[in-house]
């Protein structure tokens, strides 16, 4: 198989600016080193505040990729490290940058926002996801046009919980176009997940951020499999 476009990060440990202030204080952080992209596509499965979606937004920055944040607004309380990361992370090529995109559930209508202004001066943009508005649709359905149209062209695709707003029906499709997309095109995809349906994708590599230090791990010995199946298996203990 040939070199995946993003061959590995590296975290530069040795010149972090703090190791008191959120994201420098994560263990996870602290103890990463190298993560090596060997497969068409990675996972990286943990729970809620394990650092997937914090190192996810570092590496998408770190490689050049935009993310489409929404309008800033005060904060309780400022931390200029918040967002510091990326400057402290070094992305591996094979063969040169490739261009891609970030997907990020909680952001994603500001970028359909977005897509409707542009085609409001030039409609011909909506061919590329899917031939109308994003903002027409329901939310699972925009999600679908996006993943639909924006993975035929090759490139890097970093998405943070995917699965969000989709049926365990829709997310199968969506497996289906990971699947057939690393199969035709060049692309490669890196994904925070807590769907065992996504982690099922056949080849995938599975980093576990429940492990310090973070480790590659067998789709059956993800947490999220193991409690789909414990339930699926003795769902009425849960219920009486």
């Amino acid at each position: 198989m040939a070199d995946m476009h993003l061959q590995k990060i590296t975290v530069k440990t040795g010149e972090f600016p703090t190791r008191e202030f959120y994201p420098f204080n994560l263990p996870l952080i602290q103890n990463l080193g190298t993560i090596e992209f060997t497969k068409p596509v990675t996972f990286f499965a943990g729970d809620n505040g394990s650092g997937k979606s914090t190192l996810l937004e570092a590496i998408t920055e770190s490689c050049g990729i935009y993310i489409w944040q929404g309008v800033i607004r005060e904060r309780y309380k400022f931390n200029p490290y918040e967002k510091a990361l990326q400057r402290y992370l070094s992305a591996n090529w094979s063969d040169g940058w490739v261009p891609g995109s970030f997907f990020g559930a909680s952001i994603f209508r500001n970028f359909a926002q977005l897509l409707d202004e542009w085609a409001a001066s030039d409609p011909g943009i909506l061919e590329y996801f899917g031939g109308k508005s994003l903002m027409t649709q329901s939310h699972g359905e925009s999600l679908m046009s996006f993943f639909r149209n924006r993975f035929l062209l090759k490139g890097l695709y970093i998405l943070d919980e995917p699965e969000t707003a989709l049926s365990p029906k829709t997310q199968l499709e969506l497996l289906e176009i990971l699947c057939r997309s690393v199969r035709t095109k060049e692309v490669q995809y890196i994904i925070a997940t807590h769907s065992p349906i996504l982690l099922a994708c056949p080849d995938a590599v599975i980093y576990d951020f429940n492990s310090q230090p973070v480790k590659q791990v067998p789709y059956e010995d993800t947490e999220h499999y193991q409690v789909y199946r414990e339930f699926m298996a003795d769902y009425g203990k849960y219920i009486s």
